[in-house]
């Protein structure tokens, strides 16, 4: 098996599948990150063998074995999709300047890793940039320049991503008053200048602000947007997501937008930071769905939901 050593800090939160985790770590142990964060959010009390399964998740920290620097948070309370994330990632960023961040279920290609740290390095300081992210949803015929390496894209997709802690310091778990942050021109602008992007954007922080989406995405999404930073996107998709399935909490059906699994080499040459409009509109409409049908489609979801937990 060949390895490689990965100086970046990388943050792996975790739940109740350990099967899910157990491949993430057969991917680490080829990387081998020299400081690994592990935070593990505490089972449901009402939710029957969770409790064993977080424990099964707990115990794999001994897989880690190629590095002394591990650092756990064990909740011993369940925090929820929102607050469990923020907070380890919060907690994260409390102890390194910049890093790597990944759900359980992401397991990336090696490549990922190197190609995070160098445009990391490269735009450590360009506060134009707000994160890098090896997710890629967008097939090469809808990116303006598929042959360069990776794009500015005006969405963080954080499926495998990294950032600094300038730019977490920028997100606040509860949206509340979120159109205060983030002007109307700001807005539609950021949404691929599409009344259906912005109303799909607006819908999604106002849910969020209510408390009907337990999360902590949007507001990472509205957080970028608001501060007007762009996200070093690879051309190539870097990551496979194995968490669709009924123990998911969001993610019960595969995106079949995701790329193929790849590769990037590098060095990667330095691009404009402008974001690909074309791939974000591509983005926008078929990732998303952040059109009048599919505005429609979620408007009909949010209902039945409403009306389910009402009877």
């Amino acid at each position: 098996m060949r390895t490689m050593t990965i100086a970046e800090p990388v943050l792996i939160m975790a739940f109740n599948r350990p099967d899910h985790l157990s491949k993430l770590l057969d991917r680490l142990a080829e990387v081998q990150p020299a400081t690994i964060y592990f935070a593990v959010d505490g089972p449901r009390p009402d939710k029957a063998g969770e409790k064993e399964k977080v424990a099964q998740v707990r115990e794999l920290r001994s897989r880690i074995t190629w590095t002394d620097d591990v650092y756990t948070l064990f909740q011993d309370t369940n925090h929820g999709c929102g607050q469990g994330v923020s907070n380890a990632i919060t907690w994260f960023f409390d102890n390194v300047e910049r890093g790597i961040i990944l759900e359980d279920d992401i397991i990336p290609d090696p490549s990922f890793f190197p190609f995070c740290t160098e445009l990391l390095d490269r735009y450590q300081d360009d506060d134009r940039v707000f994160a890098v992210s090896g997710c890629n949803v967008v097939p090469a015929s809808a990116q303006s320049h598929p042959e360069q390496d990776y794009r500015f894209a005006q969405i963080t997709h954080v499926w495998g991503w990294a950032t600094w802690k300038r730019s977490w310091d920028l997100h606040t778990l509860d949206p509340t008053g979120w159109y205060r942050r983030i002007s109307p021109w700001k807005l539609w602008n950021r949404s691929a200048r599409s009344v259906s992007g912005a109303m799909f954007w607006a819908s999604n922080f106002e849910l969020t602000a209510r408390g009907d989406i337990d999360t902590w995405d949007w507001q990472l999404q509205l957080a970028n947007m608001a501060a007007g930073q762009l996200t070093a996107t690879c051309n190539t998709n870097l990551v496979e997501n194995i968490g669709f399935g009924q123990e998911a909490t969001h993610t019960f059906e595969g995106d079949p937008l995701l790329m193929p699994l790849g590769s990037v080499e590098l060095p990667t040459r330095s691009i404009p930071v402008r974001v690909d409009r074309k791939a974000d509109d591509w983005a926008r409409k078929h990732h998303f769905r952040a059109t009048a049908l599919g505005t429609i489609d979620r408007v009909r979801k949010y209902a039945a939901i409403q009306w389910k937990a009402r009877n």
